[in-house]
């Protein structure tokens, strides 16, 4: 919470080239189907919130925007790639999965459900197992050092070059 009690909320792109603030409450939460948002977020679908009625400040680095129609712009990290923002003339939407803590942001609503992938909504009846599960990967897993950004601000960044 901010000094005056509104909620505070931070997030950025996995690399920390791009991070953001909003203060105010966040407005509805949404999935959306649509082929469009499946191909900016390289997935089943966008999870998004819109952030109109609060204030949202970029605090380090600027989004590259891509028109991904005449009225629409997508915005994104331009070192990670990193989806950021659904950009449209009623206001911006930001991705769920960039903020710090994407917990207590549920989505309400889903959109664009004609294109909505048949297997979607069976996925969460696959088996699951933890990730130290796989005995085959404990190995590499046990190898890996992240370069991505903690879920927190930081005073610097990068830590290192994490160019390939």
């Amino acid at each position: 919470m901010s000094l005056d009690n509104k909620p505070v909320w931070a997030g950025g792109c996995q690399c920390g080239a791009v991070r953001f603030r909003v203060e105010g409450a966040l407005g509805d939460a949404s999935v959306c189907h649509c082929r469009m948002c499946q191909k900016a977020f390289g997935s089943f679908y966008a999870p998004l919130v819109s952030v109109d009625e609060a204030g949202l400040r970029w605090t380090r680095g600027e989004r590259k925007l891509f028109r991904s129609s005449n009225l629409v712009g997508r915005g994104f990290c331009g070192d990670c790639g990193t989806p950021l923002t659904y950009e449209a003339p009623d206001g911006i939407a930001l991705a769920i999965g960039a903020f710090d803590d994407p917990s207590g942001i549920a989505p309400v609503i889903q959109f664009g459900i004609e294109a909505k992938l048949p297997y979607v909504d069976t996925v969460c009846t696959l088996p699951g197992r933890d990730t130290m599960e796989d005995e085959q990967a404990v190995e590499f897993l046990a190898r890996i050092v992240s370069f991505q950004h903690p879920d927190h601000d930081t005073e610097t960044w990068p830590a290192k070059d994490t160019t390939i």
